[in-house]
Parts: structure tokens; sequence; C-alpha cells
């Protein structure tokens, strides 16, 4: 790879500043000052120094965010903050290319994968591959036999077919943990109206193998993990 592509690849900077950077031989590979922007480097093994700091090329990244409040799933918005603005005001030396798989509500928080693998996000979304998601949902009020026998059966969301089968964890009260493996627009949410209760706080707790260790992960932070973890 170019040496100038690499150094955009690991968000050093952009083509003319990295130039300007390697103009300056502010730029080491492997220990060398390095000039010339067309010099070829191999970017599995480059270690690359700029400011004190080692950068070294992974092809995929893979991180987790705790989804916070008031901020919408998309990777950048004229309008609205994205989990996107959070997540590079933490992790500002992050690749480019990472977008959010799937979506979670504006008002949703939880468990949101990050990353620029293409083929593991499709995966993941694919309604052929039954991916689980599991939500943590806080109701306007109880639910009862006949409500939780219809979320697994399967409900109608005004899409002419039924959803697919849910598994609801009840435990009495107005909270309950709900499996389901479709992603459809509000789904959660559409589904209990449903039945007659309204959703008043969701949380996603895990997708995959991913789940959602609050004590590692405080809303609104991000943790970078293995690909291997995945799946």
């Amino acid at each position: 790879m170019r040496l100038d592509k690499l150094l955009v690849e690991l968000n050093i900077g952009t083509r003319s500043e990295v130039k300007a950077l390697l103009k300056k031989g502010l730029i080491l590979v492997d220990g060398a000052k390095v000039n010339k922007p067309e010099t070829k480097v191999d970017e599995d093994t480059a270690v690359i120094s700029y400011q004190g700091k080692e950068y070294r090329y992974k092809k995929f990244s893979y991180y987790i965010m705790n989804k916070p409040k008031g901020v919408i799933t998309a990777t950048e918005d004229a309008k609205e903050q994205t989990v996107m603005n959070v997540f590079y005001r933490q992790v500002k030396d992050a690749p480019r290319g990472l977008a959010p798989v799937g979506r979670l509500d504006k008002d949703t928080t939880g468990l949101l994968l990050i990353t620029n693998d293409g083929q593991l996000a499709h995966d993941m979304l694919s309604p052929k591959k039954h991916v689980d998601k599991i939500y943590f949902v806080t109701l306007d009020g109880d639910l009862t036999r006949e409500d939780i026998q219809a979320l697994e059966s399967g409900v109608r969301i005004g899409e002419g077919e039924l959803t697919a089968p849910a598994t609801v964890e009840y435990n009495g009260g107005n909270t309950c943990y709900i499996t389901i493996h479709e992603g459809k627009f509000h789904q959660v949410k559409r589904m209990f109206f449903a039945v007659g209760r309204q959703v008043v706080e969701l949380k996603r707790t895990a997708f995959g193998n991913l789940t959602l260790d609050e004590s590692q992960l405080p809303l609104g932070s991000v943790l970078e993990i293995e690909g291997s973890n995945i799946s």
C-alpha cells in the first residue's frame, strides 16, 4: 500500500495533511524517516510512528458502545447528534469507514456494534442468520399470560405477516426481557403496542454473542473488541 494512503487509513490526517507531515520528516516507518508519499509499505507489518505514538494497520476494527439517549444511529446527520459523533469524541484515532451495525432508536440505549467489516455487518443483520437481539423493556403496566403467549407466537404490527416468534422472560411487574432476531422499524415498541402496552424505556442488552456489561461499559462509553468475540 502507498504510504500516504496507509496514513489516511490510520486516520493520521487527510491526503494533503499526511503529505505535509512526510515532507517535514515527522513520520517514521519501522523506526526510519520516510519522506515520499508514494513509498510502498507492507501494511500488515509496518509500524508507523507519529508524535511518539505507534500505529499498526488492521483491515477491520470492532467496537461496542453503550448508546446513550438523545443521539441517532447514523454515521452523520446535518441536524442531529449521531452515535459516530459520540464515538469519535472518545476514539479520536479510530480508522475511517466505521459505521454502526443496525439501528437503535434515538431514545433507546444499550449495546451497539460499530465496525468497518461490511460482511460481518451484513451477516449480523441478515434475517436468514437469525442473530438474536435481547432488550430490557420497561412498560406502562403488567403483562398478562395472554400477552406473553401472543408475543412468543408472533403479533401483527401493521406489515401483513406476523412477527417471528419472540422469547419473553417475565417475572411480574412492569419490566421484562424480550429476544427477537428480526430488525423491523421500531419493532419492539410496536410488538408491545400490539398487546396493549406502551414501552417506557428500552435498552438492548445483547446482540449475537455480544452482551452489555455496564460495569465495563458505562452509558455513552466505547470499548474496542476482537472480531473473534463477535461470531
